[in-house]
């Protein structure tokens, strides 16, 4: 028995080997818990406390229906062709040739299909490929947080440095590039941006991504646009970087089909913008995989030709969105409707009229999942914020109803401090 245990303690003998980048001889040894883990068994031990009681689950970050039945046709045609049996490895012309209709009919940017854009494996693999093209050890990539973290990793893999750009309330949750040191800027080889911004909710104005296309020019970087949540754009027509003069000039824009399209899991996006960059990427990517099935290319493609699946999407979360400003209001958050995505971000409550204390966000995320069955996201990067998704599973607008006031019913009682 003693034999078993020591094998099972022992470390490898390969432990010394991990690269530094991962954690090098500690890798696999940390204690930490990460926040969607500690989410998970929140959530576990609601449910084995309260087995009885629904999980009102805000927390999912991603969309709750099924691609568009017109899309999955053409998937299923496709499939069966023997044609779209081999590797796409850079992708395929239609594909190519639908994102570029796409983004002139919708944004008014003319692109060449075959030097300005190439398709992605869903867009997270294009933020991990990104930084290979550009950052060498002691390079810079200046990202906003809260935000999503993959460029920022790869950049340390290749030993560079992420320098944070906070998203505050009182700069509109545009990221303050008038407080960036020169040393930074002098070493800076990228600025990724995300608007409609995840988790925020917030536009950027063109006069924004103007200010931020000069400094580029200024300072010698590029410029990454994260545009995942572009066509859940609930204030006005969307923006794209790429529409404001100069932005073709110093920088990209990454596209995805999850969020506007319904087309989570499918792993299909682009990168749109210069064609050198767009090359760079295409030559890193080339040699990291071997491009998305032919078919799901072509479902894709289908997909960004029909206006209406985008708008139908839009219109759903939009909706859902304003009944869950309407319930957190009258429950005492600070909230208003977000300019995009289908995340709220409202200010964490501070504690409970019954005396719970709540130091970060992460406590009141625990306190309303475990006492209330309640499901958000905690950020604590720039400030203390709670993350509410629309995408909770609701088949009919009357399930919606329902599920806001039963939502409304159990924040109510709990009679939250918010100052």
């Amino acid at each position: 028995m003693s034999t078993v245990t020591e094998a099972q303690t022992k470390d490898p003998y390969f432990q010394t080997l991990f690269a530094e980048r991962i954690g090098g001889a500690n890798y696999g040894k940390s204690t930490e818990i990460y926040k969607f883990e500690k989410i998970k068994r929140a959530k576990r031990r609601a449910l084995q406390s309260h087995p009885d009681r629904q999980l009102l689950d805000f927390g999912i970050g991603e969309n709750d229906s099924m691609a568009d039945e017109s899309v999955r046709r053409v998937m299923q045609q496709e499939i069966n062709q023997p044609e779209n049996r081999g590797y796409a490895d850079n992708g395929v012309k239609e594909y190519k040739d639908a994102a570029a209709r796409f983004m002139k009919r919708r944004f008014g940017v003319s692109l060449d299909p075959d030097t300005q854009i190439n398709h992605c494996i869903g867009s997270k693999p294009a933020y991990a490929m990104l930084p290979a093209c550009f950052i060498n050890p002691g390079d810079v990539t200046m990202m906003t947080v809260p935000g999503y973290p993959v460029a920022g990793t790869h950049t340390r893999y290749y030993g560079g440095e992420v320098f944070r750009l906070p998203l505050l309330a009182e700069n509109d949750f545009l990221p303050d590039l008038d407080s960036v040191p020169d040393d930074i800027y002098r070493r800076t080889k990228m600025l990724v941006l995300n608007y409609p911004n995840s988790p925020t909710g917030r536009l950027a104005t063109p006069e924004f991504f103007a200010k931020a296309i000069a400094l580029a020019k200024e300072k010698e970087f590029i410029i990454v646009h994260d545009a995942a949540h572009i066509l859940l754009t609930f204030d006005g027509p969307p923006t794209s970087f790429l529409q404001v003069p100069g932005a073709m000039d110093v920088g990209v824009e990454v596209h995805s089909m999850s969020k506007g399209y319904d087309m989570i899991g499918w792993r299909m996006g682009f990168v749109a913008g210069h064609e050198r960059i767009v090359s760079a990427f295409a030559d890193v990517k080339d040699n990291s995989d071997s491009g998305q099935f032919i078919a799901t290319q072509k479902a894709a493609a289908a997909a960004l030709d029909d206006d209406s699946i985008p708008e139908r999407i839009n219109a759903k979360y939009k909706r859902r969105m304003e009944k869950l400003v309407g319930v957190l209001t009258e429950c005492g958050f600070d909230c208003q409707m977000p300019g995009g995505t289908y995340f709220l971000y409202t200010p964490a409550p501070t504690g409970t009229e019954s005396g719970e204390k709540f130091d970060k966000a992460e406590d009141a995320t625990r306190f309303l999942i475990e006492e209330l069955g309640v499901v958000t996201v905690p950020w604590d990067d720039a400030g203390s914020y709670l993350r509410f998704s629309v995408t909770y599973v609701a088949e009919t607008e009357a399930d919606e109803d329902a599920l806001m006031a039963e939502t409304k019913k159990r924040l109510s009682e709990a009679r939250f401090v918010t100052a």
